[in-house]
């Protein structure tokens, strides 16, 4: 399907102009949609790193790093506006890209504007303190930039990450080199296109694509960057964080989940529902705080497992401009890998419980895979334990609070939880017993919570990101002794 771009996709941002990679090589982007070549993208390599690095501490040393609290936030004030501005284009570089379904895709430039919003207003609100002491002494702190900040972006939802990641580092007067995924990236050009319009001092954001091994580790091993965000899979962020290493570098990590819904018996079915399935099958499953774990209490188990399989059986997978329940998985890799939990599915004799469908008119050339359930699944199986990243939800029966926490608590990942119960008291009992970063209570993920610190513990990451935590996370605290007798 051929399709008509708004700007050349072959390029980096760096310095505030556009270039080529110093290779001249490019890479392909496919359509997950439908298999054909959507675009080409620059390749970027060490050199283009190196470039990006130095632009963005030339940045620090001029206009960007003298640039007060409130003008920073009045530029990303500006780049806001921007992106409302051009929400439908955003959303249907997304789509395309990614293979969502258009109204997520627009829900995500709608987030990306948010974060940009609540970034510019709290620029010039991050205080330090005064600190009582010793007397003949005042003490103050203060909150500074770690200066040059490296962003890897992943694929799954890369408008949302780099308002979440960007915003906050440019908020806090960092200079950021931003590396989007090679399978996905138009969006996070289109921003840099914003974000220079809106008056973004050169350098103050450089963006270079380019492949995870050789752009991506450029970055993460790179002398001159301060510190490292990272958004992916839990092998690649020990490589990221291994390197970092190397320089001393602090490293934020959001990395994979296999998060649980615990519904208790006395929970309002009705209001569930919805959560209970959208939370596991919005952009395919491919969602690092998937619910893609729902733990039922056993006297309401039949009546969950038949609502959920209704609503399964009524959802309908294809194109991503068809704007449909689910589209496509991003490639024919993750195709693979979701095909094959599905086959140990059947090989290990688990009760597939429901389907969605592919539409007719799908291309039998895109990367589809249907919405299952699949019912009565051990807490120890495969299923349960490992991040499938795909439209696939498991459920398992629970009897009483105790179990409800170990099940829950049981994987190695610790992103997101949800409880659904009436009672108040084990509202506070669950919520402090669940190991993970959020936990919502009679919800899911409230909306996306801009505001929500967000992160992970065990094999799900370190550091948080969102709300004012993420401008803590990229900042670095000076203390200031004076003595005046």
């Amino acid at each position: 399907m051929a399709t008509t771009l708004p700007f050349d996709t072959r390029l980096l941002f760096i310095a505030g102009e556009w270039r080529e990679a110093a290779s001249g090589e490019t890479l392909a982007l496919e359509n997950p949609s439908d298999g054909s070549e959507l675009a080409h993208i620059a390749r970027g390599m060490s050199a283009d790193v190196d470039a990006a690095v130095a632009a963005a501490r030339h940045a620090l040393d001029g206009e960007w790093g003298r640039m007060s609290a409130t003008e920073r936030g009045r530029i990303l004030a500006i780049m806001g506006r921007k992106v409302l501005e051009q929400v439908d284009v955003l959303a249907r570089l997304e789509a395309l890209d990614v293979g969502k379904p258009l109204k997520q895709a627009r829900a995500d430039a709608i987030a990306l504007a948010r974060y940009l919003e609540f970034y510019a207003g709290a620029a010039d609100k991050v205080h330090g303190e005064t600190l009582p002491y010793q007397s003949g002494f005042t003490v103050l702190t203060l909150r500074e930039p770690h200066g040059v900040t490296g962003h890897i972006v992943p694929w799954n939802y890369p408008m949302q990450i780099v308002g979440r990641s960007v915003g906050a580092a440019l908020a806090m007067g960092n200079a950021c080199v931003l590396k989007p995924a090679e399978e996905a990236c138009l969006s996070v050009l289109a921003f840099a296109r914003i974000a220079h319009e809106a008056g973004l001092p050169a350098g103050a954001l450089n963006v270079v694509p380019g492949l995870g091994e050789e752009a991506g580790a450029a970055l993460s091993g790179h002398p001159g960057v301060a510190h490292l965000s990272f958004t992916g899979s839990v092998a690649t962020g020990a490589l990221v964080q291994a390197a970092a290493a190397k320089n001393a570098v602090p490293v934020t990590l959001e990395l994979g989940g296999k998060s649980p819904q615990v519904v208790f018996a006395d929970a309002d079915l009705d209001a569930a529902l919805p959560y209970l399935v959208n939370a596991g099958i919005q952009n395919a499953g491919q969602t690092c705080s998937a619910a893609s774990r729902i733990l039922v209490e056993r006297k309401a188990y039949d009546a969950v497992l038949a609502r959920m399989s209704e609503r399964y059986r009524a959802l309908r997978v294809g194109p991503a401009l068809a704007d449909l329940d689910v589209g496509p998985v991003i490639s024919r890799r993750q195709l693979g890998i979701v095909s094959h939990y599905l086959g140990v599915a059947r090989d290990t004799g688990l009760q597939i419980a429901a389907q969605g469908e592919i539409a007719a008119d799908a291309p039998a050339s895109g990367h589809y895979v249907r919405p299952t359930l699949v019912a009565g699944v051990a807490d120890t199986h495969m299923l349960a334990q490992e991040e499938i990243f795909g439209p696939v939800q498991v459920l398992m029966p629970f009897d009483g609070e105790a179990e409800a926490i170990r099940i829950a608590n049981g994987t190695p990942f610790g992103l997101i939880a949800g409880v659904w119960t009436r009672d108040g008291a084990r509202q506070l009992r669950m919520a402090r017993a669940l190991k993970c970063g959020q936990v919502f209570v009679n919800n899911y993920g409230a909306g996306g919570g801009v505001e929500l610190p967000f992160g992970g513990v065990k094999r799900s990451g370190h550091g948080r990101e969102k709300g004012f935590e993420a401008l803590y996370g990229f900042s670095t605290l000076k203390t200031i002794a004076i003595h005046h007798g």
